[in-house]
């Protein structure tokens, strides 16, 4: 029966996902010049057509050269652009399906190959060595100006929900996390200070998409530089950090872990995750994500290992307790669009794994 419950609706705002399956944001790099193609619109329709009821773009880099690199990674900005992303949301529709696009500033952890100087809380990375540089107090509200804009800019090209990207140790992170904000100017320092500007984002795209439009925000206690990090080291902590982005205008929270049934804060719950404790202090609609249906947790340390299936109790478990009411599900979809639709009708026998580092290097 749980199961059949994952295929149930789900209304958020103006949003109706037909099912509870996202498909987890992954970068692909293959939108030359920061242009979708119509290669970049099948890829996402295949995924809709295989049964996924909300798809959640890769990181779109904000109109701003610092935003993000290479340019390879799709913008959100000029008609060829924006030409592209309608061909995306057109044929994800067609499919019945609802479509997110997904806000990406990369922050000090931008590549600087092209020479643009990376910006950051504090300039410094996520090894707690100096990059970049510090953005100043009165820059802060131009780069809330450009997620807010951008935010706009996808509802008016058809885009169902808007996701802010704030995880994995990128520029809304940097904020949150006390290894990578050190500032003194009431944007750093207690967890509620750091949270502060990433509140104003929300609240500034709030006001620039008005109060139906959805607006997920996606989170991390993981970084790309330090899988052990952790921003909240308790319920507590994590209800500070997640109270203020509610308030500014958060309708959904999507906490990505690597694993996601491991527990959160093992000392208070033994089984509760990420997942389970965001909803629990927040009461809002959460998507889980990390390693569904797969033996071996996000991101292979071996290039050619094949990543094997794994059965999904532990997920129906958390389901019926009621920690999640949407999961998101990423490599799975990569090596097979059908996923979903396979799921519902139990033909997912026939998966024996994939090659992770071939299904990551193409739009299949």
């Amino acid at each position: 029966m749980a199961i059949d419950d994952l295929f149930q609706p789900l209304t958020v705002r103006s949003l109706t996902v037909p099912n509870r399956f996202a498909m987890a944001p992954m970068t692909r790099q293959a939108s030359p010049d920061g242009i979708p193609g119509s290669d970049v619109a099948e890829y996402y329709r295949r995924r809709a057509a295989g049964g996924v009821g909300l798809i959640i773009t890769e990181g779109i880099r904000l109109p701003d050269p610092a935003a993000g690199y290479p340019f390879s990674v799709p913008t959100l900005a000029g008609d060829e652009v924006l030409a592209g992303w309608r061909r995306v949301v057109d044929g994800v529709h067609s499919e019945g399906a609802t479509v997110a696009a997904q806000l990406w500033h990369q922050g000090i952890e931008r590549a600087d190959a092209d020479g643009v100087q990376p910006v950051g809380p504090s300039g410094i990375n996520g090894r707690g060595e100096p990059r970049g540089r510090a953005l100043r107090t009165d820059e802060l509200p131009e780069v809330a100006q450009l997620y807010a804009s951008s935010a706009a800019t996808a509802r008016d090209v058809g885009f169902d929900a808007v996701e802010i990207h704030g995880a994995h140790g990128y520029l809304l992170d940097e904020f949150l996390w006390e290894r990578t904000n050190r500032r003194t100017d009431g944007y750093g320092g207690s967890l509620a200070e750091r949270t502060r500007f990433p509140a104003e984002v929300v609240a500034a795209i709030r006001a620039a998409v008005g109060p139906d439009y959805p607006i997920i925000f996606r989170f991390s206690q993981w970084k790309g530089t330090d899988y052990a990090a952790s921003i909240a080291d308790d319920p507590t902590q994590l209800e500070e950090l997640l109270t203020p982005l509610v308030r500014a205008g958060v309708d959904v929270l999507h906490p990505s872990t690597r694993r996601h049934y491991v527990p959160a804060f093992p000392d208070q719950d033994t089984d509760l995750s990420l997942a389970g404790w965001t909803k629990k202090v927040t009461g809002k609609p959460v998507i889980a994500v990390g390693s569904v249906g797969l033996e071996t947790q996000f991101r292979s340390e071996k290039r050619g290992e094949v990543i094997r299936p794994a059965p999904l109790d532990r997920l129906v478990k958390q389901f019926e307790a009621g920690e999640f009411d949407v999961v998101a599900i990423g490599r799975a979809l990569l090596a097979d669009p059908t996923w979903v639709n396979r799921l519902r009708h139990n033909e997912l026998d026939g998966f024996d794994g994939y090659d992770a580092a071939a299904a990551l290097s193409a739009l299949a």
